[in-house]
Formats: C-alpha cells, structure tokens, sequence
C-alpha cells in the first residue's frame, strides 16, 4: 500500500493545529476552474496521495443494526408503525444496488444480524411474545426467503454450522447444534445445570466446556457433541469450585479466597500449573502470553507452559494480540471510542510504538487495522494503522461520516449523523 505516512508518536490529543487541507473553491471562469483541477490532480498524484474513492450511500436508520458481509450490506430496520418489529432489506455490493427486503415474523427489543455460510441470521434478544426468550431466524442471503427458526443465540461453529445457546446464570442451559442450512438439529443438550464455555479458533468454536456448580467439567467436541474429557475439578474443604475460562488449549479455573489460577489441558484435563494472584477479573489471550486483567491491580502476562510471570503494568486498560504485537489502551483515555493507543512486545511488555489517538473500526479476523478519528472540520480521518512499523498510512478524509466503522473486504462502512451508511474502497 502506498501514501503518506504520519508519524503515529506526532498525533496529537486534541484537534491538529494544521488541519489537512480543504479541496480549493472554484472561482472565476469555467476555463481557470479547469487548469487549476487539473494542477491539483497532477500535485496529489505526484505526492502519491490515494486517489478520490468510489462512494455508496445506503438508507438507514438511526436505530438500525447493521451488517458488512462479504458482497451483502445487510440493515435491520425498525418499522415506523410498529417499533419492535423490524425489516430486514440487502444491497449488493460494490454497487449498492437493492438486492431484497422482508420482514422479520418476530417482535423484539434487542436485536443482532450474523452471516453464516449461506443464511443471514436475526437474532431477538428480548423478545416481546411471552416465553419467547431468545430466538435466532434464518434467511436465505442471496433472496431473502425465510429458512427456520431455532430458540438461542448464534455460536458459529468451526465446521460452518451453527449452535444456538439458551438459558442464563438463572435458568438452565440448552445447546443445540443445527444445519445452517436447513435449522435440523445434529445433537442438543437441554435443560443443564451448567456453566458454559467455549474455544473459538478464530473461524468458529470447537470446544464447549460445561462446568457444574459441584466442580464437574465435561469437554465436548462442539460439532458433534461427543464428550472428549470428563473431571470433577471442584475445590477441596468445601471451597467454591470457581469459574472456568479456555483459552487455547488450556483450561482454567480461578478461585478466590485467596485467588488461585489452575491450568488443565483441554483435551484430557491434566493438570499443568497453578498459581496465586491478587484479585483477577478475567484472563485471556495476549498472543504467546495469558494476561491476568484486574481493576486494581492492573495488567499481569504469565507464560501459558508453566504460570510464570514475565512482566506487569498497571498502565493498560485492555489490550489484544495483532501480527506479533500486542495493541493497548491507556488507564488514562478518554472515556469515549477515541482512546490512546500503544503497540506492546507481549513477551517483555515493552512499548514499541504510541499510536496516538484512534478510534478503531470493526475488522475481520486477518483484516488491516483501521483507524478513525475526527477532522477539525468535520468528517473523520481514515488511517490504517501498522502495529509492525508504529506507523499510520492515511487512507483517506470522509467529509460527511460520523463514526460506527465496519472495515472488511476491502472496503470501509461508516455512519452518517442522520443514520444512513457511507461506503468507500480502501486501497489495496
């Protein structure tokens, strides 16, 4: 990718005292409009700058959810008449030609959208037909038609299919791994009393962890539903048998009074390490390492093989793995999207780069960073941000966007201040 490079260590916090220039207002004849155009177009493409991108304007509204998915913007609207019941339409792209619209024979209040394989599915959270609970329907992405209907939210699974999760910390849990195509169930398991959890390599989960409030743990292949390992872990003298996170191929419970973590391996439950910390709000996976995250304690990366910590910060808010690196926020940002960013070695806990001040647009796994923020002037400026280099490569300034970035596909989705989406090629 070529153009201009900002110094991510330059950015400033407030607005730039230089903002970037406007383009110039046409004045006097049609004739000196034209030589100057062409002056300015010769300039720019002699200072490598990126080219004008292609723009689409796609309808919607302020309380639309929205979905980027591949050669589909997809757009649940909220129907006028009768709020809690929403429509479904689907632009092509890279056009945003119409593609089809229906409506969603559910009611609700909360509301998400998930591509999965060749079905779009729509998601009540809280739905308004007593008993309901959560519900998931299917559609066909490429007209539209309704396909079935299952009870659960959406775990896409590695395999392409879905399973669908119902229940909560106060009701029993039931899990149901269907055919994306057609909503048939391959095996379920309702009504558990049981915790759960799952290993997501990325492209779907494989893994579905129950954990029993006696301390039990049962690993099953998440695809078929075979159990592959069976344990009571629960603590002895009485102890809470604690919760349990995976995180790659490690199983971990933490317990408090006093905070110990255990590792196990996932596949057979072997014990590997324990280990005592202060308090610990979650764990989770920081590249090579496992950081230990808590309010007041701060930041600690252990070594996943032994327990072993290799470094801490009480300087980081969150934090997640990227080519090799490690992405950071700092305690101190602005409570708002734009937050201070820095690039961290996750084995040392070194800081490499400060990206400065960025709001990060939605991206896929595997996609580039991209970073927004907004212009003095208004719109926002578009950058992608090389956690490698430390460097920003600015994209593009987009007059009229307000933020709620999508970046996939080579393609950028923001929102607009009256609700509807502007869509821009990135550069290759």
């Amino acid at each position: 990718m070529t153009g201009p490079v900002i110094d991510l260590g330059e950015l400033r916090h407030g607005p730039d005292e230089d903002p970037l220039p406007r383009p110039p207002r046409a004045n006097g004849r049609p004739l000196r409009g034209a030589l100057v155009l062409l002056l300015v177009l010769v300039t720019v493409a002699s200072a490598g700058l990126p080219p004008r991108r292609s723009v689409v304007t796609l309808p919607a509204q302020i309380a639309a959810e929205t979905l980027l998915a591949d050669d589909l913007f997809v757009i649940l609207d909220p129907n006028p008449a009768q709020p809690t019941q929403r429509r479904l339409n689907a632009f092509r792209l890279p056009g945003g030609e119409p593609a089809w619209q229906t409506t969603v024979p559910a009611e609700g209040r909360s509301w998400g959208i998930t591509s999965l394989a060749e079905v779009l599915l729509v998601t009540v959270f809280e739905g308004t037909t007593t008993g309901q609970g959560v519900l998931s329907l299917a559609f066909d992405r490429k007209t539209g038609a309704y396909q079935w209907q299952q009870p659960g939210s959406p775990i896409r699974l590695v395999d392409g299919n879905v399973l669908l999760q119902s229940g909560n910390d106060e009701e029993p849990v039931s899990l149901r791994a269907v055919d994306s195509c057609c909503g048939t169930v391959r095996w379920q398991l309702l009504d558990a009393a049981a915790y759960v959890s799952l290993r997501d390599s990325g492209y779907g989960a494989d893994r579905v962890v129950l954990n029993q409030p006696d301390g039990s743990i049962e690993v099953r292949d998440a695809s078929t539903g075979a159990v592959l390992a069976r344990a009571n872990l629960g603590a002895p003298g009485g102890r809470s048998p604690g919760f349990v996170q995976v995180i790659n191929d490690l199983l971990l419970v933490i317990r408090e009074s006093p905070t110990t973590i255990t590792a196990y391996g996932l596949n057979r439950l072997d014990r590997r390490w324990t280990g005592t910390a202060g308090r610990v709000d979650f764990v989770q996976e920081c590249g090579p390492v496992l950081c230990w995250q808590t309010r007041s304690a701060g930041l600690r990366a252990v070594d996943p093989a032994t327990g072993q910590e290799l470094w801490r910060s009480d300087r980081w808010a969150w934090l997640f793995p990227y080519d090799g690196r490690l992405v950071a926020t700092l305690v101190n940002s602005t409570g708002t999207a734009v937050r201070q960013l820095v690039v961290l070695d996750p084995m040392t806990g070194r800081e490499l780069a400060e990206l400065g001040n960025w709001e990060l647009a939605q991206f896929a796994l595997g996609g580039p960073i991209v970073g927004v923020r907004q212009h003095p002037d208004g719109g926002l400026i578009v950058a992608e941000l090389d956690v490698r280099t430390g460097e920003a490569r600015l994209l593009d300034v987009l007059p009229d966007a307000a933020g709620n970035c999508q970046a996939a596909a080579g393609r950028l989705l923001c929102q607009r201040v009256d609700g509807s989406y502007r869509l821009f090629d990135l550069p290759d």
